[in-house]
């Protein structure tokens, strides 16, 4: 099977700067993605970068972009590729530094990994013996212990390419980990971390992360869960929070988003960072939305709100819960 690769390039040492690379492989038709640049790097062109191990989804160091998202290339089928183009296109991750051809800096993703503080923090003396934890309170976090730390989740996240402060998918789910463990006992002091700018408050829900993990952590699930155990906790003094309570508001009321609120209801009427909204309230009143937006969300509301505000009602009082029988934060059951 004859294999056409389109290869973004960058040697800082070579004084090319960013370029691209074009070559064309025979593979087998099982090949994968990182098949196709071994055979590339081994017969083709020795100086092509990139970063490999197991070859098998586990080690997670062949992260990277193919055909415009974020892949492990040797779980991705080059012949499943060469369907969405006749020429594969293959990049360095994004939102990390690239260090050499499709070789990206991991750095960053460790800083915000230790940024969560990933460890157990329990009080009080260390037992005499181990301390057993019932399987049943465990299952529910074997689905972010899955995670392989490849980076893919990092690579493709959105609010990360908006905002470098913002932690990420990554370390927010490793975050759930250690906040659903019922050996620690951190509670207050994680939350107060991740209430913070750059926290949980600020993924903007594209379930990219969730799309593209290559073993089912759904990182944005995790970083939800922990805004929950947050507003149970009683830690609702942020933007984010209150953002959810506008929105809400505003639906359950009119039964429609007054987008005009938003901003200075979320932030704070005097709150200085307003003032970075001027420029965009500015365009909406030339256009005439933003006075539009008052006139609906203060005057109008459509015929179906009363339907509105019944499921909003539905959706945030829900059935009653109430605690499991073994120890384990956050778990909850129907009656």
């Amino acid at each position: 099977m004859e294999v056409r690769l389109k290869v973004r390039r960058y040697d800082p040492e070579s004084g090319k700067g960013d370029y691209w690379d074009q070559y064309e492989v025979d593979v087998p038709e099982y090949a994968t993605v990182l098949d196709s640049l071994i055979e590339v790097r081994e017969y083709h062109d020795g100086s092509l970068g990139l970063r490999c191990s197991c070859r098998s989804a586990i080690c997670g160091s062949c992260a990277m972009t193919v055909n415009g998202r974020a892949r492990l290339a040797c779980n991705t089928k080059a012949k499943d590729m060469m369907l969405m183009g006749d020429t594969i296109v293959v990049e360095p991750g994004g939102n990390l530094p690239v260090i050499k051809d499709l070789v990206v800096d991991m750095q960053p993703h460790w800083q915000k990994f230790r940024q969560v503080e990933p460890y157990l923090q329990p009080s009080g003396p260390a037992p005499e013996r181990e301390y057993l934890v019932n399987p049943a309170a465990m299952i529910d976090l074997n689905q972010v212990m899955g995670c392989i730390q490849c980076g893919a989740c990092v690579m493709a996240c959105t609010s990360l390419e908006v905002d470098p402060n913002f932690i990420g998918p990554a370390a927010l789910a490793k975050a759930y980990r250690f906040t659903g463990d019922p050996r620690d006992t951190a509670d207050k002091h994680r939350f107060e971390l991740y209430n913070q700018k750059g926290g949980v408050w600020d993924c903007t829900h594209c379930f990219y992360c969730v799309e593209v993990c290559p073993k089912g952590v759904a990182p944005m699930d995790q970083i939800m869960r922990i805004r929950a155990q947050m507003v149970e906790g009683g830690v609702k003094n942020s933007a984010g929070h209150r953002h959810e309570d506008t929105f809400t508001h505003s639906v359950k009321t009119s039964g429609r988003l007054n987008e005009a609120t938003m901003v200075p209801k979320s932030l704070g009427l005097m709150n200085p960072a307003n003032m970075a909204e001027i420029p965009g309230a500015l365009r909406l009143a030339k256009t005439g939305k933003l006075m539009s937006a008052f006139k609906e969300g203060f005057f109008h509301r459509i015929p179906s709100a009363k339907s509105m505000r019944s499921i909003v009602n539905r959706v945030i009082n829900g059935p009653k819960v109430v605690a499991t029988t073994f120890p384990r934060k956050g778990e909850r059951k129907e009656e």
